[in-house]
């Protein structure tokens, strides 16, 4: 159930959409940035993300739902990725190298605001979809799962952290082990099962969150294929993530007709 009431009007609203328009302008921005900038436009995008995310989340479920978001999902993700660095469990053997920025445990503190920036929309699709607990926690799992089948090989590409023992991998994937896709399935089964049951869920999607799923998904088969010389990703990615955000996809529009 929702804590605190949500932060309602026409001001959270436009707060909200605004940090969407922002975040999706900075995405756009990093392909044609040179190589130099490229990692601080990385970092600006997730924090502008998250930001976007968080207003989102308040803006439904009040400031208190918002500091649950990052709490689950920036406390989970940064505890499960220091386990991981330390221990190899359970994503496998990986280390960062240095280029994300200041760190903690041995984990960029941008990476825990990934977590957050991409687990509000994640339980959006997965709501949309499903109505029973069990399937929510699940598909939601997965729709944040299948963000990372981009995620990780672009990271690698462009060296912010490496595997120790890359094979075997997801097809035409190469430098990415099937244990980091196991990994994340578990840490997001756990953290999509704790929003679930901490964030009430609302009449309608929310559009903020269904926008930034949507324009991942999107944005992110292009951008493999067409600027990031990643077609093995663009490929797999595009029909994993796809998955979930083209029967979201659909599901909105139907009932928008």
């Amino acid at each position: 159930m929702a804590l605190v009431a949500p932060v309602v009007g026409f001001g959270a609203s436009r707060v909200s959409w605004s940090l969407v328009a922002a975040a999706i302008a900075v995405q756009i921005m990093y392909p044609l940035m040179l190589e130099p900038w490229r990692t601080a436009v990385t970092v600006t995008s997730v924090i502008v993300f998250f930001l976007a995310s968080v207003a989102d989340v308040a803006r439904l479920h009040g400031v208190t739902g918002a500091a649950l978001l990052v709490g689950i999902a920036g406390g989970g993700g940064l505890f499960a990725e220091a386990v991981g660095v330390a221990t190899g469990f359970p994503f496998g053997g990986y280390s960062y190298t240095g280029t994300l920025g200041p760190e903690v445990l041995g984990v960029p503190l941008v990476v825990p605001l990934a977590w957050v920036m991409m687990a509000w929309p994640a339980l959006v699709v997965a709501r949309t979809l499903a109505q029973r607990g069990t399937a929510v926690v699940l598909i939601g799992a997965f729709a944040l799962t299948a963000w990372d089948v981009f995620l990780d090989p672009q990271m690698v590409a462009a060296g912010h952290w490496f595997w120790f023992d890359p094979d075997p991998g997801l097809p035409l994937i190469p430098g990415v082990p099937l244990t980091n896709y196991a990994g994340w399935l578990l840490v997001s089964v756990v953290v999509l099962g704790l929003l679930n049951v901490t964030l009430r869920r609302g009449d309608e999607p929310s559009g903020p969150a269904a926008t930034l799923y949507l324009w991942v998904y999107f944005s992110s088969v292009m951008a493999h294929a067409v600027f990031f010389g990643l077609p093995g990703s663009a490929v797999t990615g595009g029909v994993i993530m796809g998955a979930v955000a083209i029967p979201f996809a659909v599901t909105l529009w139907r009932r928008r007709g």
